[in-house]
């Protein structure tokens, strides 16, 4: 079985390639043949295929069967998690923000005193 920090590594991983969140923004929009994935990439099926093969080892998509049909289909669910591990760096982003605002601040009010002084 595979760790939460081990599908985490996956997911990164594959989000990494642009190819891949490419193929990922498709299929947002709804379920793909792999036929219907190559025509944007101008890519080769094997070439395709292998991104695939990324995607579906981080849990991202699935290959469904619809008669002679395998769409591909996006799982979101694994991008929950690496927002979440993001969003944990949210709080110390915003507060280096805030010191910034607070330098920036700090300086034009000396620009200004220094100038008033001239």
């Amino acid at each position: 079985m595979i760790s939460s920090s081990e599908r985490l590594d996956l997911v990164f991983s594959a989000l990494a390639d642009p190819t891949r969140r490419a193929i990922l923004a498709r299929l947002r929009v709804n379920d793909a043949t792999v036929t219907e994935l190559l025509e944007p990439f101008h890519l080769s099926q094997p070439t395709i295929s292998k991104h695939l093969k990324v995607l579906e080892r981080a849990g991202l998509v699935s290959r469904g069967r619809n008669a002679q049909f395998r769409p591909v289909h996006l799982d979101a669910a694994p991008l929950a998690s690496a927002a979440a591990w993001l969003g944990d760096y949210r709080a110390f982003w915003e507060q280096s923000l805030d010191r910034l605002e607070l330098l920036a601040r700090d300086m034009k009010k000396k620009e200004k005193t220094s100038a008033h002084h001239k």
